[in-house]
């Protein structure tokens, strides 16, 4: 038994003890409840009670588990001895723990700090906390809970609200930090095999997948070099920058998103290789050898169609030999059709909406051919370069126009999904006239919010969990 351990197991049960005399006090008391007020004090009261007790039972059985399983205390040298700087064992420390119920416990741990730090508690870790998930000093539930409710509501003010109103109060620094690292550790547990499993497993024997991307803006706060504020301030730019989304989903018989198989969104600030990556790691991940077909939908910017090819071949290395369908969004084409109008000078407005319905009716007729001819026949002796270029997106992506036989298979001829995505993901939480991110946190934003609004937390949980490990590290 190692030393001052019984003692600390006995402070957390007089506590139990004490909190638990507390309760039996309420049930046995006489209270008068005459009107909502009275009702609420008594719900807070004991609700607050309860959670008190129910964090000091949990911290007594970390406490145990910690003192007397061997082979965990095992594990937590070993991970020591894994950590990328040479560490020694400096000993018992009391760390302040914030449980879930927002109780702060402290819990004797080892700590293995760096040579040479002559006794002082130099940069290092608490291997067995990370091994239990218990990182920035609170629970692996109260990390996820917090960083949960930054990526749904729409400010860390918010977040830091409901979360006190939960009994646990932080301050937005806290909740921010607490969310930054938790997406952190969901990253780098992304490519684990425990988390590539749980992907693997879902069925999508004769399932029809979509896969669409598109991006977003919102606006990046980078610092100036120069001179300060009077109020020691540094001067900053907030330029405009592009994160990129994907996403992958299934559709029923109808065309319409299957809502028994829940999407998967994602995203990044990295640019097209991160995006590539991230595609990479999704398409490796599922199960789709079994798949009936895959409907590649976007619109018609160069970077997501690299993206897309790069993925074909991915999927031909793989083995899958399903049939793969490129399609340019329909609406976005109509778009295109409209721009090659406005710029016919001489037509009339009349003339320009009856030249748009005629080709869109070929389009989603099939007859693509008849659309080119009447839209270089429109162009033939123009000097424009708008019309050229209008037109030249049509000829790039004509193999990508096939909307009859993509309607007669009930597949979805646009990319509403992923422009619905953009606006749930970013538009809602990371793009407004008066927030500005720095890059780390609005990439990390980006994913909690992405895998919320997919409905996929409990995955992100289980990415961070594999993470912990990874970034303890």
């Amino acid at each position: 038994m190692r030393i001052g351990t019984d003692q600390d197991s006995k402070d957390i049960s007089i506590k139990i003890q004490a909190t638990n005399e507390r309760i039996q006090k309420i049930i046995v008391r006489t209270d008068k409840i005459n009107n909502e007020q009275d009702l609420e004090k008594l719900e807070l009261e004991i609700q607050s009670l309860t959670r008190e007790l129910g964090d000091l039972i949990v911290a007594q059985k970390v406490q145990q588990h910690i003192d007397k399983d061997e082979a965990f205390r095992a594990s937590a040298i070993e991970l020591s001895h894994q950590f990328r700087k040479m560490l020694v064992n400096k000993g018992r420390v009391l760390v302040q723990i914030r449980f879930s119920g927002g109780t702060v416990i402290p819990l004797n741990v080892v700590y293995w700090a760096r040579r040479g730090s002559a006794g002082k508690r130099g940069k290092g870790l608490y291997p067995e906390l990370y091994l239990l998930g218990i990182h920035d000093h609170c629970t692996p539930f109260l990390a996820s809970e917090v960083a949960q409710a930054a990526a749904a509501l729409c400010s860390f003010e918010e977040a830091r609200h409901m979360i006190e109103s939960r009994g646990c109060p932080l301050d937005v620094k806290t909740v921010r930090n607490i969310a930054k690292r938790f997406a952190c550790r969901a990253r780098l547990g992304q490519k684990t095999e425990p988390v590539i499993e749980i992907l693997r497993a879902e069925n999508l024997k004769g399932r029809r997948v979509v896969l669409s991307s598109d991006g977003g803006r919102l606006r990046i706060r980078t610092s100036k070099r120069g001179r300060r504020t009077k109020k020691n301030r540094s001067h900053y730019s907030t330029d405009w920058r592009e994160p990129k989304l994907l996403i992958i989903y299934v559709v029923n018989d109808d065309g319409r998103i299957d809502k028994k198989v829940l999407p998967l969104i994602d995203g990044t600030l990295k640019g097209t290789d991160a995006l590539f990556a991230l595609l990479h790691i999704y398409l490796r991940s599922l199960n789709l050898s079994t798949v009936d077909q895959i409907l590649f939908v976007a619109d018609g910017a160069h970077w997501i169609w690299d993206a897309i090819q790069c993925a074909r071949k991915m999927l031909i290395l793989v083995g899958l030999h399903c049939k793969i369908i490129e399609l340019i969004d329909f609406y976005h084409a109509v778009q295109h059709l409209h721009g090659f109008a406005e710029h016919k000078c001489q037509w009339s407005g009349k003339r320009r909406k009856q030249w748009v319905s005629q080709q869109k009716t070929l389009l989603k007729s099939g007859k693509t051919k008849e659309v080119l001819e009447n839209l270089q026949k429109a162009t033939k002796g123009s000097r424009s370069k708008v019309l050229q270029r209008e037109l030249m997106y049509f000829v790039n992506n004509r193999e990508r126009l096939a909307y009859q036989e993509v309607s007669a298979q009930k597949l979805p001829i646009g990319s509403g999904a992923i422009e619905s995505a953009v606006r749930r993901v970013i538009n809602l939480r990371l793009k407004s006239p008066c927030i500005y991110w720095k890059e780390e946190t609005a990439e990390e934003i980006l994913l909690l919010r992405a895998y919320y609004k997919s409905g996929r937390w409990n995955l992100l949980k289980k990415m961070a969990y594999e993470g912990g490990l990874l970034y303890a590290a």
